[in-house]
């Protein structure tokens, strides 16, 4: 196949996957929400199970008026919503999806990278704040600024201890080199990379730079239409992404039954059973405060992963 024609077929998957699984996690979300909190609007729409639920929501915002205040700084405020998806776009291109080079751009320190482009996500959240000329989008903006300094330690702690078991930066190296005893050995790092990651994406109960009980929507509250729908979607593949990550480094990716052929089905398997947790989370606990989040990530998270760090250098000399 030409390089060029390989390359195409590449992108091609790689939007396609980024607009077609977030979707599929968003009515999921729906229906989730919906069975455990007997809401019966979702599971009517359009008829069999509500299945038009999500088709309903982008019309909604396809229809509604696309506003930008007066004295919003106009192309601060526009660009906005499209660097809150971007991050999340580049971060697909380096997410394996099965064995024999399955992954848009294969990368000997894909880890590295990943973490790397995840952390322009808050830039988003500080241009909208601060080009809204709101009050509340600003305290929204501010705290997501916190939230940064709270849980990206943590995040980079817990992926370090799983290269370091691996030996390689390199995603798909990981899931090589992974085992099922990791699931045991390197628990503590899967769930201080998973509860850092909600924070990452803002998804409850750590959206407090969102809070709308408090800040009414926070940094999106001046947002309407397609603008205010591509901050949801850039939410959803935020969930896909850290799903898929944490099925990559702590998960085993493709391992299961027959992965020579069914490798890439695990791996969605993974991803969604992941995100179903994600948001079960967001119906099952109340939002911290901020400063509650700050203590749980230096005085818990951080901890947790440096004692993890120690033990798997200590395994790896022992081996």
């Amino acid at each position: 196949m030409p390089l060029w024609l390989e390359l195409g077929v590449r992108v091609v998957a790689v939007v396609a996957a980024f607009l077609v699984v977030p979707l599929i996690v968003g009515q999921m979300e729906h229906k989730v929400m919906a069975h455990m909190q007997s809401r019966l609007g979702p599971m009517y729409a359009g008829g069999f199970h509500g299945w038009a639920q999500l088709v309903a929501d982008g019309v909604k915002f396809v229809q509604k008026e696309d506003i930008t205040p007066r004295d919003a700084d106009r192309r601060v405020f526009q660009l906005a919503p499209i660097v809150a998806l971007f991050p999340y776009l580049i971060v697909l291109l380096a997410i394996p999806l099965g064995p024999g080079g399955l992954v848009a751009q294969p990368m000997d320190i894909g880890l590295f990278f990943v973490l790397a482009v995840l952390g322009v996500g808050v830039v988003a959240v500080l241009m909208s704040a601060w080009a809204s000329a709101n009050k509340y989008s600003l305290l929204g903006g501010l705290r997501g600024a916190a939230q940064l300094l709270g849980y990206e330690l943590p995040l980079v702690l817990s992926a370090a201890s799983v290269a370091m078991a691996a030996g390689t930066l390199s995603l798909p190296g990981i899931v090589e080199a992974w085992s099922p005893w990791w699931l045991l050995w390197q628990a503590p790092a899967a769930l201080v990379f998973f509860i850092s990651g909600l924070a990452e994406i803002r998804r409850p109960p750590f959206d407090m730079p969102i809070a709308d009980s408090e800040l009414v929507f926070g940094y999106m509250t001046e947002y309407s239409g397609l603008r205010f729908a591509f901050f949801l979607l850039a939410e959803y593949v935020g969930i896909v992404v850290i799903a898929a990550l944490t099925t990559v480094l702590f998960l085993g990716g493709w391992h299961g039954p027959d992965p020579a052929h069914f490798g890439w089905l695990w791996t969605l398997v993974k991803v969604f059973a992941v995100s179903f947790v994600v948001i079960w989370l967001r119906v099952s606990y109340p939002r911290l405060r901020e400063d509650q989040l700050q203590r749980l990530c230096w005085l818990v998270l951080v901890p947790v992963a440096l004692a993890q760090l120690v033990l798997t250098a200590a395994v790896k000399l022992a081996l």
